[in-house]
């Protein structure tokens, strides 16, 4: 099987730890990100490809890197135009590669799997049917009339076994429903939740395309063998979902119904449940006369909650997010009208860089301040900015600086002065991170007031 995880997210259900910049995936939400957790779990199948976002590069490549994996077949969207053409994307990729008959897996990059051996156990499964001309999803044994998740209807026709588990035919997709309806669904016993997950041989996909989204797939059949112009291609290529471009058109579907521990992690709620599960604790430091609450922080605080109960309270140092228990899928609103107010829709006060990342400690109009980590072997680009000067301290590590093409070496409290319009350069030699302070001075402090003459990462 070839594993592919299907990375995007605008970053507003899990708002503000997650955002448009730093969707879910890629949080510091437990102790490894949820890419990570995919990653390693899907190594188990096969060599694990990654359909992205260019927007997204600089993350997911560092998460390959960080798990030495290879980034050579990485899938890189120049806009977002949902999951059909990604899925689309995928299949042309792999024409191109002679791989029409393997069998691939799309996976979510942010969703939990706490019971990896049935999951393993089930994709099996999925692989055996789906080489039977099938589109194979897996279907989540419902534990509650949920009315957030889309679901799939089966009927008694087996097709296939592994054990205990079963695949059935399916007779189709449902949108999501209402509480009603849901009920109903649960009652039935034959309706699953849809955990967007599907297994399927290459030229089987194509078929269904061509069938069915045939104005997509002749989009991806313009694509040259390098991809070279993808871009103009995909400027042209309609946004639609997998789901209504193909699932809601096609009878061959089955479903592998399955308890696996899984959970879309789709808003504070859902991860409320998550922790109070796994730790009891609710992330509270101290509670008086306070029950049933929720903390997620990111920071340092202490956290007392007192004579409050039914609270999620989410701390990210920049943004507090307080709300009821069972409201959480309203953040979605609270993003939305904040999208054009606040900065914190769209970005941290951090930014992961391929060099490294940084954090800004304060920005005020007369200075602004930046913790900056370079990582081993890496450097800035050799730049210059126009409005604003620029004072580093070296905090941690050795660095050298090439300014004006002199070089300067820093040791630990070294610093050294970056007037305006002068070019400049950090470079970390040593096979440990550096850390540096910058203090910027100026009239202006954005991150486009920067002449780059030479970059290693090809950026303008």
């Amino acid at each position: 099987m070839i594993p592919v995880i299907m990375s995007g997210g605008s970053g507003t259900r899990l708002w503000p730890l997650s955002r448009e910049k730093y969707p879910k995936q890629f949080c510091d939400l437990m102790e490894e990100s949820l890419m990570t957790k995919t990653l390693l779990r899907l190594q188990k199948l096969g060599e694990t490809r990654v359909i992205t976002t260019e927007r997204l590069r600089v993350l997911t490549e560092q998460s390959l890197l960080d798990l030495n994996l290879k980034n050579e077949h990485t899938l890189y969207e120049p806009s977002p135009r949902n999951t059909a053409p990604a899925v689309a994307l995928v299949c042309r990729q792999l024409q191109l590669e002679g791989k029409m008959d393997e069998i691939v897996g799309i996976f979510p990059a942010d969703h939990i799997i706490e019971n990896e051996t049935e999951f393993l156990k089930a994709i099996e499964l999925a692989q055996k049917v789906a080489e039977t001309k099938k589109i194979v999803t897996l279907g989540i044994k419902p534990k509650f009339p949920a009315t957030g998740f889309g679901y799939i209807e089966t009927n008694d026709t087996e097709l296939d076994r592994l054990e205990y588990l079963k695949a059935y035919a399916s007779l189709g997709f449902r949108e999501k429903p209402a509480e009603e309806t849901a009920s109903e669904y649960l009652r039935q016993g034959n309706f699953f939740w849809n955990a967007g997950i599907f297994v399927f041989q290459v030229s089987h996909m194509i078929s269904m395309f061509e069938e069915h989204a045939n104005d997509i797939w002749q989009k991806m059949l313009a694509l040259k063998s390098d991809f070279s112009n993808l871009e103009e291609v995909y400027s042209e290529v309609r946004s639609e979902s997998v789901d209504y471009a193909i699932m809601e058109n096609t009878k061959d579907i089955a479903c592998v119904p399955c308890d696996i521990g899984w959970s879309d992690l789709g808003s504070w709620d859902e991860v409320a449940t998550h922790f109070d599960r796994k730790l009891g604790s609710g992330g509270v430091d101290m509670s008086l006369q306070a029950e049933n609450n929720f903390v997620f922080s990111n920071t340092s605080k202490a956290v007392a909650l007192v004579g409050v109960s039914d609270l999620i309270v989410v701390d990210t140092g920049d943004t507090l997010l307080v709300c009821k228990k069972g409201e959480s899928q309203k953040v979605k609103q609270v993003v939305q009208q904040l999208k054009d107010k606040h900065y914190s829709i769209r970005e941290h006060l951090f930014e992961h860089r391929p060099w490294g990342k940084y954090t800004v400690l304060q920005d005020e109009p007369e200075f602004k301040v930046k913790r900056i980590v370079i990582n081993p072997k890496q450097r800035l680009s050799y730049q210059s900015h126009e409005k604003r000067s620029e004072h580093w301290v070296l905090i941690s590590g050795r660095a050298k600086v090439i300014l004006n093409d002199e070089e300067h070496i820093l040791e630990v409290g070294d610093s050294i002065e970056i007037p305006r319009n002068a070019k400049h350069r950090m470079e970390n030699p040593e096979s440990e991170a550096l850390e540096f302070v910058e203090i910027q001075t100026g009239e202006y402090f954005g991150e486009d007031d920067i002449v780059r003459y030479s970059d290693d990462y090809g950026r303008k």
